[in-house]
């Protein structure tokens, strides 16, 4: 596959459950993944787990990549640590790279401005509301939404997040698609088997 690499974002205390089936999806269809860190030092996500970025955010390049995928973490809501990375967000919608974000990386992109005049959702609309944006009125009570190359979703929500990331970058057809969300989300069988069907042709 020629495709750019995806970048994952990773900072202290970032919610590693969040993009799990995203990333390990997006693998299966033959993305390299490259993590993202505000610098070369380890971090530790919310879970414990430690992961030394593969690249620093100050030498990311929209140009670069296929996606970026902002995950939720305790520090979006305690500080601008990692104000950066909505910025770097910024970058890449004005050069039509996609960006998805969950969680509390939602309320960064809201502070940026970056969901003023976009479709999205969150945990809840109050949890925007603190931010100061003005998209308000375009928030959508949704499990997922996507606006233009832009993914937001709450955190109760790695499935959908995941099924509008693969349906914005084509990985699967609409009908196969369905079947990956229904398996995952509802542990419906039969969607089981049509995604045998699939992985058979």
């Amino acid at each position: 596959m020629d495709a750019k690499p995806v970048h994952l974002a990773v900072y202290d205390t970032f919610a590693d459950w969040e993009t799990g089936h995203t990333t390990a999806y997006l693998a299966r269809a033959g993305y390299a993944l490259r993590t993202v860190g505000p610098g070369r030092e380890t971090v530790r996500s919310i879970g414990g787990l430690s992961v030394r970025p593969d690249l620093p955010l100050d030498e990311l390049r929209p140009a670069d990549s296929s996606l970026l995928i902002l995950p939720g973490a305790d520090l979006w809501d305690s500080g601008d640590d990692l104000a950066p990375f909505a910025r770097k967000a910024r970058e890449f919608l004005d050069a039509d790279v996609p960006v998805a974000a969950i969680c509390g990386a939602t309320a960064g992109l809201a502070r940026e401005g970056l969901l003023d005049d976009r479709r999205h959702t969150s945990a809840v609309s109050f949890y925007l509301t603190p931010t100061g944006y003005r998209g308000g009125e375009l928030y959508v009570d949704a499990d997922a939404v996507t606006d233009g190359t832009l993914v937001t979703a709450g955190p109760t929500e790695p499935v959908a997040f995941a099924r509008e990331v693969f349906r914005l970058l084509g990985i699967y057809e609409e009908k196969v698609l369905d079947a990956w969300y229904r398996l995952y989300h509802d542990s419906d069988p039969e969607a089981f088997a049509v995604l045998q069907q699939a992985d058979a042709r």
